[in-house]
């Protein structure tokens, strides 16, 4: 049985999302979409210049994938729906991931503003993807007023620490019945397994693609991660002991033979 992710009614082979923040060269973005093997690229609309090609982060990205607008920069719920509103009759399609960040110190999601956007936009069509702390009554409400997913952080946005947020986060894929996506803080291709391993439906990477040494094998190795990690929670993995248990018999040869 083929194993796909489904969001706002589009089957997806991949479970990672990429981001594009950060790459030193934009000429590396299609060859980490194409590495990663990903199918859906978020962009923030402050990088699309559609009046420079050569400044346009769209005109760099492969015609097959979908391009999920975020609203980054937004500092309340009017300013990100303006941004959605924007991107859509831009061109760039009715997938939004909400980011809506008033604290510049740790850069946390407002999830009260976050809610509000969530409800207009998706009353309007678009398929939201809210950027949230993993906070499980947020994410209930935000499945209520029509979220298409939910993504809470694992750590703070570019911080590459991992889950931070894993019990937390834990609790949403046990409660959530949308898809519980893993955005920011992932920093390594063994963390994205790890979210995979717990039942996330995906996880979103940007900084520790862009900022390794070579991004496009990165890209690779967190597609691998993804997907090897998607397999071992498919597979059901074996329960946890706190004592050892022996795999072969301790008693019984030995005797045996003398």
């Amino acid at each position: 049985m083929e194993d796909f992710l489904e969001i706002g009614g589009v089957r997806l082979r991949s479970r990672l999302l990429i981001g594009t923040g950060k790459f030193s060269d934009y000429g590396l973005i299609p060859k980490v979409v194409t590495a990663s093997q990903t199918e859906v690229v978020t962009v923030a609309l402050r990088r699309v210049d559609f009046d420079n090609p050569a400044e346009n982060m769209l005109e760099y990205l492969p015609k097959e994938v979908i391009v999920m607008p975020n609203t980054s920069g937004a500092r309340n719920a009017e300013e990100a729906v303006r941004i959605a509103r924007i991107a859509r009759a831009a061109g760039c399609g009715n997938w939004v991931k909400i980011e809506v960040i008033s604290d510049q110190r740790y850069l946390l999601p407002d999830n009260f503003e976050t809610l509000k956007a969530t409800e207009i936009l998706a009353k309007e069509g678009f398929v939201v993807l809210p950027y949230m702390s993993p906070d499980l009554m947020a994410a209930k409400r935000m499945v209520d007023a029509g979220a298409a997913a939910v993504m809470p952080l694992g750590s703070p946005i570019g911080t590459n620490r991992g889950l931070k947020t894993r019990e937390l986060v834990e609790i949403l894929i046990s409660e959530i019945k949308l898809p519980v996506i893993i955005d920011a803080g992932i920093g390594r291709p063994s963390q994205a397994a790890e979210a995979m391993e717990m039942g996330a439906a995906a996880v979103l990477v940007n900084t520790a693609i862009a900022t390794a040494e070579d991004p496009v094998m990165m890209a690779e190795a967190f597609g691998q991660a993804v997907s090897a990690g998607r397999k071992a929670f498919l597979a059901g993995p074996g329960a946890i002991q706190k004592y050892a248990v022996a795999s072969s018999p301790l008693t019984g040869f030995l005797q045996e033979i003398s």
